[in-house]
């Protein structure tokens, strides 16, 4: 079920959405991060870092609801999360492919252990050219840095 995804902008009334998919994207894909983390997260996610990026969204077609979003700030993809229920169908390919195209988007960093998201990374023309041990609140998850090197494979 592949879709041609539209780009939106969401707005500051989005937040608690895009947050929910956060929350949703990250508990399905980062089991290695406890619980009081991923609660510690979410304040931030929603208070500050949000703020702090370019965002780009998509929205179910039907429901209009935000079903995945990015966030890109200095050449950087800072955040990318879709909806679990949303992956796997072109929805994280549509963004991504957006913030590099349209905003010139060539840096991102992953967990190491959420090797979901570096093989979707690697697929699409991403290399890694990095990495550290922790993570950006100091924590004991370690960063692989990545960057644009070529269009993804079709």
């Amino acid at each position: 079920m592949q879709h041609k995804w539209a780009i939106h902008t969401p707005r500051l009334s989005d937040f608690d959405a895009l947050t929910q998919v956060w929350e949703a994207s990250v508990r399905a894909t980062h089991d290695f991060l406890p619980d009081r983390y991923i609660e510690l997260l979410r304040q931030l996610v929603r208070d500050q870092y949000l703020d702090a990026v370019m965002l780009i969204c998509c929205k179910d077609p039907i429901s209009k609801r935000i079903i995945g979003f990015a966030g890109v700030a200095a050449a950087k993809v800072e955040m990318l999360f879709i909806h679990p229920d949303y992956r796997r169908q072109g929805v994280g390919k549509c963004l991504l492919m957006f913030a590099i195209s349209e905003l010139n988007a060539r840096l991102l960093d992953v967990n190491e252990q959420n090797a979901q998201a570096i093989g979707f990374y690697l697929k699409q023309g991403f290399e890694v050219i990095g990495r550290c041990e922790k993570d950006g609140m100091g924590q004991p998850y370690p960063l692989l840095h990545l960057r644009y090197k070529r269009p993804a494979r079709v």
